[in-house]
């Protein structure tokens, strides 16, 4: 298996204060407890649940781009607004495609994924159980 969901935070100290390792938007469908332990780890993290419920997926994505944020989701449909629609998504994507059984340990492990890489902009990539697969995008400017 892929995550060691112990020791998951890599968040960095610069003069005792902790600094974000990333800017990224949690979908309404990731967990409260994985949006909590992404913020714990150092991660700037904005969330749709609270900030914007039920909007459009259009809108994420158009809001991920213009805030300069990586999404992070577990809805499938955003591979075809990219990829089959070709609205930008510069900024990249995180499809989760984890077996999600208990919170406590999805939070850890994605949290544990995220935390592995920091190049996560400009991609579209998938975190599944066993592996990380990343494709550019074309449309894709680095930060």
């Amino acid at each position: 298996m892929l995550f060691n969901t112990s020791g998951f935070s890599r968040s960095r100290r610069v003069d005792g204060e902790i600094k974000s390792l990333g800017k990224f938007l949690a979908n309404e469908n990731v967990p409260r407890s994985a949006v909590f332990a992404l913020r714990d780890a150092g991660h700037d993290v904005a969330w749709i649940r609270t900030d914007a419920p039920g909007v459009s997926d259009e809108f994420v994505l158009k809001r991920s781009l213009a805030e300069g944020r990586v999404l992070i989701t577990f809805d499938k449909g955003f591979g075809e607004l990219v990829f089959a629609a070709g609205m930008q998504a510069s900024n990249g994507v995180i499809l989760l495609r984890m077996n999600c059984n208990d919170p406590t340990t999805t939070a850890r492990r994605i949290a544990y994924s995220i935390g592995l890489r920091e190049d996560w902009s400009g991609h579209f990539s998938v975190v599944d159980d066993l592996r990380i697969r990343m494709v550019p995008l074309g449309n894709a400017r680095q930060n």
